[in-house]
């Protein structure tokens, strides 16, 4: 006999308002089913190994999964908390919380650290959830306060999607961590089929595109998944996209010195967005070590900037976080790859 309804929303309460650690704490819980529960589930699937913090607020965790693979997802402090004179809190601060959905990547990017490891599994719901939860608990970050969510980690979003749809709905519900969808941002490199057949689940999450070239040869050297999704299709499908009123499709433009920073390259990106209601987040490179690509100018970065400002199309440059330390994708999860082959060694 499955026990009544309302037990899942006080285990949700436990969970996701009250942030236990173990079926034992949930005290309106019959200790029978707490038993019962303790034997088939456990309540966080992620484990912190290691984690990096930057000046700036920012911080890079490396979470340890069941079969000890490892994934990274990153806190973004956003805002700042503000105080009045006497101390009094008046703004709390705001973060984003950017997670990864995949152990490893298929795509392959040029660009990408993650790549480097190849591909190894799909992350499941719980294990989405869990980075963002074990964050949350980790900053002290009440169970009332909204986090801002961008699916940009390690993996390609839309390679997992059913458990990415999954994901997104315990997020947003009402009995768990309340987050609207409208807060959520599934970043893709594109896969135009799957781009539509998230809108036609619409889920009423934000999208994001890394678009990074705007031809299909420089794009295809870069992201090799081009050659089957290439740019014209990619457009096609944002086309088709459920877009909010107040929102816009978010093109991600990774800048990479002498490679995607021209202005023949802002131009094309004029024409390639005509028609669509969309906002450009212009990204600086962040080398690492084994990386031919380096990172651009910040007065070239202002140059694309401004050409595309000036002829009407909304541009930001993302504010680079994590300098100081692992901030390119998948280098925290790398480093600790190679240290412990090097353990191995000695």
């Amino acid at each position: 006999m499955f026990p009544p309804r309302f037990r899942a929303k006080q285990i949700y309460n436990w969970i996701y308002r009250r942030y236990v650690n173990t079926f034992d704490d949930m005290a309106n819980i019959p200790k029978k089913l707490r038993n019962e529960l303790s034997e088939k589930f456990v309540i966080s699937p992620l484990k912190i190994v290691q984690k990096e913090s930057s000046s700036d607020g920012s911080i890079k965790y490396l979470f340890e999964l069941h079969d000890k693979h490892t994934i990274e997802a990153v806190l973004l402090k956003m805002k700042e908390a503000i105080y009045d004179e006497n101390g009094k809190l008046l703004h709390h601060p705001k973060y984003t919380v950017c997670v990864s959905s995949q152990v490893g990547c298929k795509v392959g990017c040029a660009f990408c650290l993650t790549a480097k490891g190849g591909f190894i599994r799909n992350l499941s719901p719980a294990e989405i959830v869990g980075q963002i939860l074990e964050i949350k608990k980790d900053n002290d970050i009440d169970s009332n306060r909204r986090v801002n969510i961008v699916y940009m980690g390690m993996g390609e979003p839309l390679d997992n999607l059913d458990n990415l749809a999954k994901a997104v709905r315990i997020l947003s519900s009402e009995s768990g961590l309340s987050i609207s969808p409208k807060r959520q941002t599934v970043s893709t490199s594109g896969i135009s089929s799957k781009i539509k057949k998230l809108g036609a689940m619409d889920l009423g999450v934000q999208l994001a595109i890394s678009l990074h070239a705007v031809d299909d040869k420089l794009r295809e050297e870069l992201i090799p998944m081009n050659k089957a999704y290439n740019i014209a299709s990619i457009i096609d499908a944002v086309k088709e996209f459920p877009v909010d009123t107040r929102k816009r499709v978010m093109f991600e433009y990774l800048v990479i010195k002498d490679v995607n920073d021209g202005i023949e390259s802002a131009k094309k990106l004029i024409k390639l967005l005509e028609g669509i209601k969309a906002k450009v987040n212009l990204i600086y490179f962040n080398p690492y070590p084994g990386t031919n690509f380096e990172r651009p100018e910040p007065e070239k970065m202002e140059n694309f900037q401004q050409y595309l400002i000036d002829r009407g199309l909304l541009c930001t440059i993302r504010e680079s976080k994590g300098l100081d330390i692992s901030a390119a994708c998948g280098q925290l999860r790398e480093q600790t790859i190679d240290n412990d082959i090097e353990s191995n060694k000695s």
